[in-house]
């Protein structure tokens, strides 16, 4: 089998319309499993609404969590078949041609760990509101990591067309709390060896609503969760060995020196937020405890403090 779609569900509001948007594809080769993370809400009544041999529904006897939801989306990828995973939310929607597109694009640019479809946001009322900007067809992950972080791309991890053995050869997705930075990470792991091809047409919807879990937890968590995600991407653009041609080392070499701006920007963007959100004095206290894990001076840190009054 070419494609299994997974769905980490656990809101019932949105799924029906998941499900049939993955029904609904041109290309019909693939398996549909929807992975239940214990809902308090009544899930397999709205699977047992569609009558279709490829869907293969399964339910967690214990809750992973929105802090821990990535050990769902993992759990969703013991149980795939497919050459080739999608992870998608259960408020998201496949566009009819999406798996046709990424079967062309394959066609085009055999063997690699990863692909990237063009993505349309949706609103709570489905109703396309917004677009990903378009990406070089072929690019590397040096180029991936400075659309991301210089030139603020949108993408989540329904985008991506994932390599089943390549994801299951780096232990699966990427796990950090609230799966913040997970889909980013996973992606640039998969891409140091060949890159991605991007779909130049839209085939995925992504659905921005109130109950959306990158939403959720608070900037401390947040901001201590994209540091290490930094980290991260600060080894992989110290790593030369995986580099294919000059324009490749130059993306690289250019992310090197803007990180440590990139990172200080960051951390002061969420210090700002922070001490806006209220219980000011709390948060000044938490800052100034952690001023050297974030690289500050207490001087920064009382300046951001006053301002926010």
């Amino acid at each position: 089998m070419k494609f299994s779609i997974t769905i980490p569900a656990y809101k019932q509001r949105y799924l029906y319309e998941a499900i049939e948007s993955c029904l609904a594809q041109t290309y019909k080769d693939f398996e549909l499993i929807i992975v239940d993370d214990a809902s308090p809400e009544d899930l397999k009544s709205v699977v047992d609404m569609f009558q279709d041999d490829r869907i293969r529904y399964y339910r967690n006897e214990k809750n992973c969590g929105a802090l821990n939801v990535v050990d769902n989306w993992n759990i969703c990828l013991e149980y795939a078949k497919g050459d080739y995973v999608i992870c998608m939310g259960d408020d998201d929607k496949l566009l009819p041609n999406c798996l046709e597109e990424y079967s062309k694009l394959m066609d085009k640019y055999p063997g690699l760990n990863i692909y990237h479809g063009m993505t349309e946001i949706i609103n709570e009322h489905s109703e396309v509101y917004n677009i990903q900007e378009a990406r070089p067809e072929r690019e590397g992950v040096y180029s991936m990591i400075s659309g991301r972080l210089r030139n603020h791309r949108m993408q989540f991890i329904g985008d991506w067309l994932l390599k089943r053995d390549a994801l299951e050869n780096i232990q699966g997705y990427v796990k950090m709390p609230m799966a913040w930075g997970s889909d980013d990470l996973t992606a640039y792991t998969l891409a140091v060896d060949g890159g991605v091809a991007n779909s130049q047409i839209p085939v995925f919807q992504y659905r921005v609503n109130s109950l959306t879990i990158s939403n959720s937890g608070n900037y401390r968590e947040k901001v201590k969760t994209q540091f290490r995600v930094f980290g991260l991407i600060e080894k992989i653009l110290n790593d030369k060995t995986h580099l294919s041609n000059e324009k490749d080392n130059a993306f690289r070499l250019s992310m090197q020196q803007l990180m440590p701006e990139i990172i200080r920007l960051s951390v002061d963007n969420y210090m700002r937020s922070d001490m806006k959100s209220g219980g000011k004095l709390m948060s000044l206290l938490w800052w100034l405890r952690n001023i050297s894990f974030f690289g500050l001076s207490k001087k920064e840190v009382l300046k951001v403090f006053v301002k926010s009054f």
